[in-house]
């Protein structure tokens, strides 16, 4: 009788102890997407997909699949075919921005602009648009953190019935430089030291302090800002003021935010380093698991709006990408809003090989007239003709899926699609090849002059009315950490230009530097 209670028991138990575990897996696979992947694969699809086959479309027999002791190696096309490709299988990594997430899904117009631009994605409230997004660190390479404290970058693929209308931002509202010159050499400061091959804070201090109108956006990436919260609470900002039109030609000026509606959220230095320890993917799993449970990522897309009038009178140069544009001033315009609600199904083929470029425009907007945008015209597009061939626009990610490609580029590295078939591969032409449109109220981009830049005085106002005590502590703290390490004299030209700034910046830079010489507490920290 004893026995018989004490079997029911247990196996009451047993059934409890299976249910409580059926409970957890059913909860994990809705909760971590990104962690049950392939398990959700397998629950969809419930058997094999099918035959395997080698890359010709051969089928494989299970003796070439599973065993080649004893046995040509060279008459095994299974083993022929996918070790030849492994060794393949790595394109260049992205000189920037090499790690990061993505997404897709759309962009809602909200408000009507047509007054002053004439692109047909913009041409009516309610009208969607089938949108890629990519998230980025700028110096983290692909294996390396999502919390590092660093600028990110924030990338958007409109997919317009005109063509591709790329914005390729940041999620600060200033970039580092005026002059393009400077691209090469802040890269190369920022990559590792080509004698140590690691990081080097001389290197990337001896940049900041010798180009210093590059320290208004780094103030941000040594303030609050510096470490996002993942990219769902990450807003972007497009940095350049874009010449747009309407239909009469009349030009306006326009700059582009995408705030997200989860809020901005970022992460103490502390917090960073200690989920850093632990999930090195944190922004990338957040992203995907949001997504993929349903919590779709949102951001409201604005504009400031500038007359031709309005960049006469500024009072300065409104196209310098190290400055923003006073929202007292230049008040947001709603324009928008994009939802991520896709996760990509294969990480190379969609995220990987999605290629911005700001030269990809569209009717109605013209870019920017400034030489940071004039250069990363020529440097993106040069940048996918090195990673990904000539023919990187036929990749199925970077399609103009709205739009009919007619061009007269032939051949060269795969994908080539049909190769622009038997059209004439010439023009002008007499045998009906295609042909350009006419636009009648078609403008030029303006023409700018633009001086050195002015580099101290949005950087002053940053620290004095929008920083609060608190603020200025930990930006204080940051940068002393990451400065502490560097060598003296690049530590004074620092605080020269700290003082400058603001005095109260430069004095509390300079006492911090002075303890950290005695006691050797700071450390070149993970930029």
């Amino acid at each position: 009788m004893v026995d018989g209670v004490l079997c029911t028991v247990q196996f009451t138990i047993m059934i409890c102890v299976l249910f409580v575990l059926t409970v957890a897996t059913a909860t994990n696979l809705q909760n971590d997407p990104a962690g049950q992947q392939i398990v959700m694969f397998k629950q969809r699809t419930q058997s094999p997909v099918g035959v395997m086959t080698t890359s010709a479309g051969a089928p494989i027999d299970v003796v070439e699949a599973r065993v080649t002791l004893n046995s040509p190696l060279l008459f095994n096309e299974y083993f022929m075919d996918s070790l030849t490709h492994l060794v393949r299988e790595r394109i260049p990594e992205r000189l920037v921005h090499a790690k990061a997430a993505g997404g897709f899904g759309y962009f809602e117009v909200t408000h009507d602009i047509s007054d002053i631009c004439k692109a047909k994605f913009l041409s009516s409230i309610g009208k969607r648009t089938p949108v890629a997004a990519r998230f980025s660190p700028v110096v983290v390479e692909r294996g390396g953190i999502d919390t590092s404290r660093d600028a990110r970058g924030f990338a958007i693929k409109f997919y317009t019935e005109e063509g591709n209308f790329d914005i390729v931002g940041f999620n600060t509202p200033m970039y580092v430089y005026k002059d393009p010159l400077l691209f090469s050499t802040f890269v190369r400061a920022q990559k590792r030291n080509p004698a140590t091959n690691l990081m080097d804070g001389n290197m990337f201090w001896d940049f900041l302090t010798l180009q210093p109108e590059s320290l208004h956006m780094f103030m941000l990436v040594f303030g609050d800002r510096g470490i996002p919260d993942g990219y769902r609470h990450m807003p972007g900002f497009a940095i350049h003021t874009f010449e747009v039109v309407n239909d009469y030609g009349e030009k306006t000026f326009v700059r582009f935010h995408f705030l997200p509606e989860a809020g901005i959220k970022n992460l103490g230095s502390a917090q960073a380093r200690k989920i850093a320890a632990v999930d090195p993917d944190y922004a990338i799993r957040d992203l995907y698991n949001a997504i993929g449970n349903g919590n779709y990522p949102k951001w409201r897309v604005s504009i400031q709006v500038l007359t031709l009038d309005d960049v006469k009178t500024a009072g300065f140069d409104v196209f310098d990408v190290t400055k923003v544009l006073p929202l007292d001033k230049y008040p947001l315009r709603p324009l928008g809003y994009f939802v991520l609600n896709k996760n990509p199904i294969n990480y190379f083929a969609e995220i990987e090989q999605l290629a911005f470029s700001p030269s990809n425009l569209v009717p109605g907007i013209l870019g920017g007239p400034d030489k940071v945008y004039e250069s990363r015209r020529l440097a993106y597009r040069d940048a996918q003709y090195y990673r990904l061939g000539s023919n990187f626009n036929n990749i199925p990610v970077n399609c103009p899926i709205q739009a009919k490609t007619f061009t007269y580029n032939r051949d060269g590295k795969p994908p080539v699609k049909d190769n622009e078939r038997d059209t004439p591969n010439y023009y002008p032409n007499s045998f009906n090849g295609p042909v350009p449109y006419k636009d009648k109220h078609r403008v030029s981009i303006i023409q700018i002059y633009q001086d050195e830049p002015n580099i101290f005085e949005q950087a002053r106002n940053m620290y004095e009315n929008e920083m609060t005590p608190d603020e200025r502590t930990r930006l204080v703290e940051n940068i002393l950490y990451s400065l502490g390490s560097v060598t003296s004299f690049i530590q004074d030209r620092a605080v020269k230009l700290f003082t400058v700034i603001h005095p109260n910046l430069g004095s509390r830079i300079s006492e911090g530097l002075a303890v950290n010489r005695t006691t050797n507490i700071y450390d070149w920290n993970d930029l």
